[in-house]
């Protein structure tokens, strides 16, 4: 069995959910990982982010968005509304969590007390999920017809760069 591990490197944008259709660069890392048969994992270690498998819909929305997105968006709205203020709609973050932000020195993660409202983010994520396997046979990922892979970021506070992990086990072409 062997192991092959890559990232990719996404950049997200401010004041609404970011996504990016990312099945192409995950077959050039099947590919370039010479794994015949196997197991791909695409996931992210982001707590406001998603990976989801679902089908491309060709009609876009003037941000680039596809129809089935802008539709997601839409019932998450209604499940998961947005944070506009702290304590509202809901308790997170609180005191402590924004006491623990603050000291934070890393620049991915200022300590300005309204970077942390975002747990909409947090919440859509949560029921998304941060991952998805799919088979690999015959060096090809196993994705049906229509089936494509989708990264998102649903934190809106800020722009920021984020990692989508793709592991792959399985055995190589003996």
């Amino acid at each position: 069995m062997s192991f092959y591990l890559e990232k990719l490197e996404l950049e997200t944008v401010e004041g609404r959910p970011s996504y990016h259709m990312i099945t192409d660069k995950v077959k050039e890392i099947v590919k370039s990982s010479d794994i015949k048969n196997g197991i791909c994992l695409v996931q992210t270690t982001h707590t406001t982010c998603s990976v989801y498998f679902d089908e491309y819909m060709h009609d876009k929305n003037y941000y680039e968005d596809d129809f089935l997105q802008v539709d997601l968006n839409n019932v998450l709205e209604k499940v998961v509304p947005r944070q506009t203020s702290e304590n509202y709609p809901y308790l997170s973050p609180g005191p402590e969590h924004i006491a623990y932000g603050m000291k934070k020195t890393d620049p991915n993660y200022p300590a300005l007390k309204w970077s942390m409202l975002n747990t909409d983010g947090h919440l859509r994520s949560d029921l998304l999920g941060s991952s998805v396997s799919l088979g690999i046979y015959h060096k090809e990922l196993l994705l049906g017809s229509v089936g494509q892979i989708f990264f998102v970021d649903f934190d809106q506070t800020r722009t920021r760069k984020r990692e989508v992990e793709v592991v792959i086990l399985g055995d190589k072409d003996e």
